[in-house]
């Protein structure tokens, strides 16, 4: 998991996370050419509870694949 506490929004300690597909048939491919042949990437996605920011962690996985994906360009 990700340092992710305190939360930057508001200082708290209340985060919950979990780990989903970063797209599906019914929405955006969010992390395009970063997953595999059948698997998209996937996001931790951290919430904090008493504020309700939400952060999205992409994978160590999908991040080794920024440099050579063709969708990617760095900044």
């Amino acid at each position: 998991m990700n340092p992710v506490k305190p939360c930057p929004e508001c200082g708290q300690n209340n985060l919950f996370a979990t780990t989903t597909n970063a797209g599906s048939g019914y929405g955006p491919m969010l992390l395009p050419k970063l997953g595999g042949f059948i698997v998209p990437a996937t996001f931790e996605v951290v919430v904090c509870a008493d504020c309700g920011l939400t952060r999205f962690f992409a994978s160590s996985e999908a991040r080794s694949k920024l440099a050579t994906a063709k969708k990617w360009v760095r900044k």
